[in-house]
């Protein structure tokens, strides 16, 4: 994947944008990745803490909640994590 860090980003956004991009799983490279791509500069402090919760859990959790496979759990659903939801498709 070629580098999606725009120019101008602080530190942490940098390194949520890596952790986001870089997964382990293209699957899960391209959900969540593409979403915090497409974000990242505009996220509130807030939004950063909470994509750095969101990237806590695993890629198959994340794909399969992603993609519909399976339902967020309630100790898992955020408004991050539904927004993520509705942007896969959901």
């Amino acid at each position: 994947m070629n580098d999606p860090t725009p120019p101008g980003l602080d530190p942490r956004r940098r390194r949520l944008l890596y952790r986001a991009t870089h997964r382990g799983t293209q699957e899960a490279d391209l959900l969540v990745g593409g979403f915090v791509a497409r974000h990242i500069a505009t996220m509130t402090e807030a939004d950063l803490t909470a994509t750095e919760s969101v990237l806590e859990h695993p890629d198959p959790d994340l794909a399969d909640w992603l993609t519909g496979r399976r339902p967020v759990p309630p100790e898992a659903d955020t408004p991050l994590l539904r927004r993520m939801c509705v942007a896969a498709g959901q």
